[in-house]
This record gives structure tokens, sequence and C-alpha cells, in this order.
């Protein structure tokens, strides 16, 4: 085989791992992984994925797949094999034992703590090669990673709003300023989330159920953890305090307490669909990276803005986006921008 008969088969087949790893749960604590190995002719022989925390890691699912014909083959994982023993062994001994020749990764592992498998398989003897795809692997754990390497969830701010920029009109009603499709994406990206944040006002007001539901009313098989923040008290007849997902209510209006708290349970994700106070609370504090908009091609003049004041007196102070994403969504248009430029 040329080398690059071998490159573009490396590429097909961290393609593939790539895959796997979109099948592990979006929002576990732990990052997602996919793997697959092959024989020392090059013939897949083992496929494995993450299923969250407390489960096999990819390589060892893959690897009981693979079996003994894994010797001398090679092995593509979607993140740097572990390299530290958690509820789990770590998977660069695994790989080792199973007399791995090759192991070809794509993003390095951002966790210390885990860190080290690829150097550990190198002393081993083992030929470690990494980068391969790093970037498509990267964007899959993005949350994952910015938990492990800024020690806070990731947090994306909802919003839906007509374009004058209102989230409710001026009597406080807001049900609905969007259609049909674009509440469904609503709850698909819930769904994604590790847990979803509203203050008590919403709560109080809206009397929302903050579940992820799909189109035909059934709930996703994840539901994100439901938080409430406020010190306000919540009547036990909330609908938010059902059992059909597990809730906190959080007496604080700090962000960074919630956010504290949030990390402390390994959650890399929050989905902030709180009102303009808690919208204003988290951008004034520095602490909302993305914001995901629904803008509804609707007037209304009067009412609720959609964040409160952020201290900003001249256009010149203005938080500008960077957008990663615009699209249609039946008659509205999801704007999906980061707040700081990523790299």
């Amino acid at each position: 085989m040329t080398s690059s008969e071998q490159q573009a088969m490396d590429v097909a087949l961290m393609r593939r791992a790539l895959g796997l790893a979109t099948r592990g749960p979006a929002a576990d604590a732990n990052p997602r992984v996919g793997c697959v190995i092959t024989d020392r002719l090059g013939q897949v022989v083992g496929e494995g994925w993450h299923r969250g925390a407390g489960t096999a890691h990819a390589e060892v699912d893959a690897l009981a797949q693979a079996g003994e014909a894994a010797r001398g083959g090679t092995a593509y994982v979607t993140l740097e094999p572990c390299n530290h023993t958690g509820r789990t062994q770590p998977c660069s001994t695994a790989l080792y034992a199973a007399g791995l020749a090759r192991v070809v990764y794509a993003q390095s592992d951002p966790n210390p703590h885990a860190a080290g498998g690829a150097d550990s398989l190198r002393a081993d003897g083992v030929a470690v090669e990494g980068g391969l795809l790093a970037d498509e692997a990267s964007a899959l754990n993005r949350s994952w990673a910015h938990l492990v390497t800024t020690g806070r969830p990731w947090v994306t701010w909802k919003l839906a709003a007509t374009l004058d920029g209102r989230s409710a009109a001026a009597d406080g009603t807001s049900q609905w300023i969007t259609g049909e499709a674009a509440r469904a994406d609503v709850h698909r990206l819930r769904s994604q989330c590790g847990a979803i944040l509203v203050g008590t006002g919403t709560a109080l007001i809206d009397d929302p159920q903050l579940t992820a539901r799909q189109p035909d009313g059934s709930l996703y098989p994840q539901q994100p953890l439901r938080v409430v923040m406020g010190e306000r008290d919540l009547p036990a007849t909330a609908r938010v305090l059902d059992d059909a997902a597990p809730t906190w209510h959080l007496r604080t209006r700090d962000p960074k307490t919630v956010l504290a708290a949030l990390a402390e349970a390994g959650v890399h994700r929050l989905w902030v669909e709180g009102g303009p106070t808690v919208a204003a609370a988290f951008l004034s504090a520095g602490l909302v990276d993305e914001v995901v908009a629904y803008v509804a091609p609707v007037f209304l003049g009067r009412g609720r803005p959609a964040v409160t004041d952020l201290g900003i007196t001249t256009i010149d102070e203005a938080l500008r986006l960077h957008p990663t994403d615009i699209t249609l969504i039946g008659r509205d248009v999801r704007i999906t921008a980061t707040v700081r430029e990523e790299p």
C-alpha cells in the first residue's frame, strides 16, 4: 500500500470512528469517543463507542469485539487513549496488552488527569500518530473540553424574539413568538445539554416543565437537569418540580455559584432559557459562551426586551458576536453565534 493510499484509509477509518462517537450521549459527564480496530491486513475487526460514565471506554468496547484479531493491527480512536485508572482501567494499557502495532488518534486529551496515553504507548514500542481530523473530534466534545480546561460548563443562552427584539408582548404574553418548527428545534437542542436553567421569575410566571420533548410529545430518552436560579420559593405544584426529570433549586442570583455547582456534578453544557434578567446576569459576568437566537418575522412595538440593562451606553461598547450558523427553520431564523471568536 502506498503512503497516499494509507493516508486515505486512515482518514476514512477515523471518520468511521467519529460516526461511532456520535452514538454516545451528548450530555454525559464523559466525552463522546469512538474506536475502530483493524487487523494486520487492514480489515475492520472491531468497533466501539463510549456509552456513558461507568461503561466501557470506546477502545475496550472495540477490543472486546476484535479479540485476538487485533494483534498486530491498528486502532483508530477519536480521543487520545486515557492513561489513568478511574472506574475503568487505562485504555493505553488495554491497547498494548491486545498487541496493537499502531494507534492513530484525533484529539489530544485536554484532561491532565487522563492524558499521557500516547506517550505511554510509544514507550512500550507502539507506533502512535496523533492529530488526524483533530478539529472534527474537538468540535464533537467542545463543551466537555471547555469544562476540563476552564473549570466551568459551556453556557448557551437561548432566546426567542421578534424583529424588534421583544421576548413578550406588553401584556406579558409570549406563547408563541416562534413557530412549531423552531420550538421542536429548541427541544432537540435541549436534549443535548446536561442542564437547562431559568430564573424564579420565569418559573413562577410561565410555569414551564423544562423537559426536552419530541415532536410527538414524548420525552427524549435523556433529559437535562432542570435548574431554577433565584431566592423566591416555588409552589409544590410547579411543573418544574414534577418527576419527569431531576430539578435543582439553587437559591442564589450569582451565575458563578450556579456554574460551580454544575461543574462539580460533571455538567459540561448549560442551556439558559431564563428571562431578560437572568440573561443579563450571565452576560454581564462574561459567562455566556454561545447564543442561539430564534428570530421571528414579527413586530410588537412594545413589550419585554430579550435582555435587560448590560451597562452599555454607547455603540462602541456593543457586545458583537461571531456567527457560526444561520438557518431558516419554518418561518423563523435561527442564529447561532459565539461571544468570543473561536480559534
